[in-house]
């Protein structure tokens, strides 16, 4: 028996979890250097997935099927293409950075008695790791079934995260950000418990009709003619998957629930909701939406470009007019967001391309943007950006990373980002023209408002509370320099992602049956 790689990638954080929580309360920093050393070793054993994955290959590698729930046909099965391993590593490299940027950020105010049975510090570490290893199976699990479980129990680590352990940036002291916290976790996790109690409803359905949860099963079905499911279910069926994935997306109405989590969660927190847990959300569309339900994937198309569309464009210009610079990066988010989905339903190789690439390159990008941004509300003590000024004076390394995250985020060319953009324009315009002219305004819009938010920040008279400010330590640097350097390289060398993606997209194509259109030449005279 072959050794279960991909079970171990999921298997060795949740371990991690349960370890770190154990830890006695007077051990903090033990705890602490315990959870790195398992998401290292995590990283490790993604990095064995990547080099063990090969792009043209079989669909899904590394496979694993065991029986689980025989009487209901549910089964343990894992496996990963192209698009799972790409978003896969991107979570395994990002933990160790946020664990690394956290590093202080559940450290009790005051004195812990060793006795008490609650680990504030342990227990922030546990619940990464947690979210960590759910995260990781839900990008492997080809039975859906497996796959709603992960992401539903997803949410509950989530949620003591952002209510438990919240921003201390806070302007209306203790009790009001208890509150705020309180709030923005509740909002969290009601949204995304109905997103998840319809897809409940949707995946009952699909079994009914289907009779498996197995993806390959249910491919092969299709594949021999021997299941067939009627127009009107499978529109239904879809719309109950697609509309938990928009939840968790986040897709244009259903977003509201973003921008307070990222708000009251402290900056690792924040960059662990919009980078790693909300990417399920758009890797579910391609993988469950596309792939069992193509006719109604296509049906639903216009409509969810058009929704796409509102994202990119109002995301952005909510993003404009922010004072709080947390909830700035999270409209950008939204935006962002909105060119993910665009790519997806472009139904291009193009579009579908850099919409995987965009999850990866965003993930990498607001994860630089939003720690360092961290690093520098912890310093000041407010996520206010009229409260900031003058900051390249006194820590211009702090000032020159917030540059380089923001000029990564508008999508500069040279910068990873830029590459995922134009291929989802491209993917989009070359189908749909009339959507990808509307959503370069999304591009102008982002200039904007990263600019502008660097200009009240970093430039212009130094203000006196600023005068102090340290610039970055060396563990901020440890954090932020790997980060920046992914960004450089990737957007003048992106072969390596587009490698691997690529067959997986063309997999998915099929599915849909859909290829791009041929460009329209008019014939010489």
């Amino acid at each position: 028996m072959s050794f279960p790689l991909l079970t171990a990638t999921a298997v060795l954080p949740a371990v991690g979890a349960i370890v770190t929580a154990a830890v006695p309360a007077a051990r903090r920093t033990a705890a602490k250097w315990l959870a790195l050393v398992f998401s290292l070793a995590t990283l490790v054993l993604a990095a064995v997935v990547v080099v063990r994955f090969e792009p043209g290959g079989a669909r899904y590698q590394l496979t694993e099927s065991h029986a689980w729930i025989s009487d209901f046909g549910v089964r343990y099965e894992l496996g990963v293409d192209g698009i799972g391993v790409a978003l896969l590593a991107l979570t395994a490299l990002l933990i160790p950075f946020v664990i690394l940027a956290g590093w202080h950020d559940a450290d009790p105010l005051e004195e812990v008695n060793p006795n008490r049975r609650w680990r504030p510090t342990q227990g922030f570490f546990a619940l990464i790791l947690m979210v960590e290893a759910m995260v990781i199976l839900s990008f492997e699990a080809t039975d859906v079934f497996l796959f709603y479980i992960l992401f539903e129990a997803m949410l509950i680590p989530m949620y003591f995260l952002i209510g438990g352990f919240g921003d201390r940036a806070h302007a209306g002291g203790d009790e009001a950000a208890a509150t705020q916290r309180s709030y923005a976790a509740v909002k969290f996790l009601l949204y995304n418990l109905v997103g998840g109690l319809i897809m409940l409803a949707a995946v009952i359905g699909l079994y009914v009709v289907a009779g498996s949860f197995s993806l390959s099963e249910i491919a092969e079905a299709r594949a021999n003619g021997s299941l067939s499911i009627a127009t009107d279910t499978e529109r239904w069926l879809f719309l109950g998957f697609f509309f938990a994935f928009a939840v968790k997306a986040p897709l244009w109405p259903l977003h509201t629930w973003l921008p307070n989590a990222m708000g009251e969660a402290t900056a690792p927190v924040a960059v662990l909701i919009t980078a790693v847990v909300d990417k399920v959300g758009t890797f579910a569309m391609l993988r469950f939406c596309l792939q069992l339900f193509p006719e109604a994937s296509k049906w639903a198309t216009p409509v969810i470009l058009v929704l796409a569309l509102i994202s990119i464009v109002y995301g952005a210009l909510l993003a404009v007019g922010q004072r709080d610079m947390k909830r700035l990066i999270a409209y950008a988010s939204i935006s962002h967001f909105g060119f993910i989905i665009m790519g997806i339903f472009a139904m291009t190789s193009q579009g579908q391309s850099g919409a995987t690439l965009y999850m990866v390159n965003h993930g990498i990008s607001t994860a630089a943007l939003m720690l360092v941004a961290g690093f520098l509300i912890t310093r000041r003590g407010s996520r206010l950006i009229a409260d900031y000024g003058g900051v390249q004076k006194v820590a211009p390394v702090l000032a020159g990373t917030f540059l380089i995250g923001g000029l990564a985020t508008l999508s500069l060319p040279g910068l990873s980002p830029f590459v995922s953009e134009f291929l989802v324009l491209v993917g989009t315009f070359s189908r749909y023209p009339v959507i990808g002219i509307i959503a370069t305004i999304g591009i102008v819009l982002a200039a904007l408002y990263v600019l502008v938010l660097y200009q009240r920040t970093m430039t212009g008279p130094v203000k006196a509370e600023v005068r102090t400010m340290p610039d970055l330590r060396v563990r901020e640097l440890v954090v932020i320099t790997p980060l920046i350097a992914l960004l450089l390289f990737l957007g003048v060398y992106p072969k390596p992602l587009t490698e691997i993606v690529n067959p997986a997209v063309e997999h998915t194509l099929s599915d849909v049956q859909q290829t791009d259109p041929k460009p329209e030449v008019e014939a010489a005279p």
